[in-house]
């Protein structure tokens, strides 16, 4: 398979994910996709040994998705603009606004508990595969996935941070 094949058959699957891994920034994500081809690019021959291009490609999404928060330290997300209410179509408003939410949500997570859920239910990667992509332990993931799951109810229980305010209303619409 050459490269130009695979992006056509593979890059709108890897720009969701990149999509997620970056809180829904869909700027941050063409960057993170763009460069994640570039290097895969580069590197050719040795992603097609691997016998699973996109997968292979995956991982060097979430390690390069990975290398741009440490980079950037603790510097805090953006929150969606509100420019987004005017988007929803009355006929799948509901499936739009739950969407919405649930990226809300995902995107108040930290980092490498979106990435490995991201891997994890997204790409439907198990432990092990996630483990070796991010370069940990099992426990590390399961504990990651733990904490992420734990942390996503929190937000989307009433009364949490993402529930509250516009973002409920926009819900109840």
């Amino acid at each position: 398979m050459s490269f130009e094949e695979f992006v056509q058959a593979s890059s709108a699957r890897l720009f969701r994910t990149a999509l997620l891994l970056n809180g829904n920034d869909q700027a941050a994500a063409e960057d993170l996709l763009q460069l994640s081809l570039e290097r895969a690019y580069r590197h050719w021959t040795r992603v097609c040994r691997s016998g699973e291009p996109e997968r292979y490609v995956r991982g060097i999404l979430a390690n390069a998705a990975n290398d741009r928060w440490r980079r950037a330290a603790r510097h805090r997300e953006r929150a969606l603009d509100d420019d987004y209410a005017g988007l929803v179509s009355a006929d799948h408003a509901t499936g739009v606004a739950e969407r919405d939410f649930l990226m809300r949500a995902l995107a108040e997570l930290p980092p490498r508990q979106r990435t490995v859920l991201v891997l994890r239910y997204f790409n439907d990667l198990p432990e092990a595969e996630i483990a070796a992509i991010l370069g940990c332990s099992m426990g590390t993931v399961k504990s990651q996935v733990s904490r992420g799951l734990a942390r996503l109810r929190e937000l989307t229980e009433p009364g949490g941070e993402v529930a509250s305010g516009s973002a409920r209303r926009r819900l109840r619409q």
